[in-house]
């Protein structure tokens, strides 16, 4: 005497649903928006801390000291970083109709 068990009619394979819900992203699109922004504010940071190349070893550019080197480029992608994780973070507004 065997038992055998029915699966659910909503449970389907694949790319499917399962038990009748729609696959959803561990993120939605507004998150998704907001880590692109992040992505660009480090990538400006990063940038900002580039210059213009030396091919003369032998010049030193004090160039390198400069504050949007040392303080803004730094500072620029430390908020870029920080606002990746809040875009993370962030819940999904809610649209009420």
């Amino acid at each position: 005497m065997s038992k055998t068990t029915k699966q659910p009619s909503s449970v389907k394979t694949g790319s499917g649903s399962v038990s009748g819900k729609k696959f959803e992203m561990a993120l939605h699109k507004e998150n998704y928006i907001l880590l692109a922004v992040a992505f660009v504010i480090v990538v400006i940071g990063f940038l900002l801390m580039t210059g213009a190349s030396n091919n003369d070893p032998e010049v030193f550019n004090e160039e390198i000291y400069g504050f949007r080197r040392r303080t803004l480029a730094p500072m620029v992608a430390l908020f870029g970083f920080i606002f990746a994780i809040y875009a993370i973070m962030k819940k999904p507004s809610v649209d009420k109709k």
